[in-house]
């Protein structure tokens, strides 16, 4: 798997000599995050053909299943604050879309803040986790997307919401081929990170279905009821609420009503 990803892409590529694959892992992003206290380089690219473990959002899983989809986490070692890039997540899911569509010719939405979607499926999900050092911050991005699974291969709680690229595209996507191209989008994104910020974020709300939708929000025992207007320039999703106040939400859990079982 590896030398056939290394094979696509570009000899000059400069992350190419920072490519680790592994057959099965709890998650990438652990083992990104003891590669970070280890030492390992900005721009080290974790691989892994099944996740034991794998994890999204607020302690959720992943289902990984073996040979069925695309596992990666890149490590990150941003020089800026870390406040001049909290919208990584946000570039990251943009980096994403922009791979699956150069590969399959499908481009997905994403459903705040870091959800794959189409046809109101979960496609995948991307996890930023930073990894905190006396004088300075590691960002370790992870990326799931479901690429082979029938309706079937999912466990029955997510058959009605989860989806595959297979499922919606004419051909199968090559695992190797999307794993290339989404090393390359990842690659660029790190380089306009900042320098491209505002470009990226008018993409991402282009693609951001939460927007213009009502949404449920849940933080803790506490769910209010609000209405999606925008995604700021920290990332964060601006809702009003009934009484007319607005808010720019950067935690919790939101979810569409209509979508993913929500009403």
């Amino acid at each position: 798997m590896k030398q056939q990803i290394l094979r696509l892409l570009p000899p000059e590529h400069p992350w190419k000599d920072r490519i680790h694959w592994f057959d099965s892992l709890d998650s990438t992003n652990n083992r990104a995050k003891l590669m970070a206290r280890e030492g390992a380089p900005h721009g080290t690219v974790l691989l892994a053909g099944h996740q034991t473990g794998g994890r999204g959002r607020m302690g959720r899983s992943f289902h990984s299943p073996d040979g069925k989809g695309l596992y990666l986490s890149v490590l990150l070692r941003p020089t800026a604050p870390a406040e001049q890039w909290m919208h990584l997540t946000c570039a990251a899911a943009v980096a994403a879309c922009r791979a699956i569509e150069a590969v399959c010719g499908l481009r997905p939405g994403i459903k705040w803040t870091n959800d794959l979607v189409w046809n109101r499926r979960k496609l995948g999900g991307i996890l930023t986790e930073l990894v905190s050092f006396p004088h300075s911050t590691a960002a370790i991005v992870g990326i799931g997307i479901n690429i082979a699974q029938n309706e079937e291969d999912f466990p029955s709680t997510l058959r009605t919401i989860a989806g595959s690229l297979s499922m919606f595209c004419r051909e199968l996507p090559s695992r190797e081929a999307l794993a290339a191209m989404l090393i390359r989008q990842l690659q660029q994104m790190d380089r306009e990170l900042l320098a491209e910020k505002a470009s990226t974020l008018a993409i991402y709300r282009e693609n951001c279905i939460t927007l213009g939708t009502d949404v449920s929000i849940v933080q803790g025992d506490s769910i209010r009821h609000a209405h999606a207007l925008t995604v700021d320039d920290q990332g964060a999703l601006v809702v009003s609420f009934p009484d007319g106040h607005r808010e720019a939400v950067n935690s919790g859990e939101v979810s569409i009503r209509g979508m993913y079982g929500y009403v």
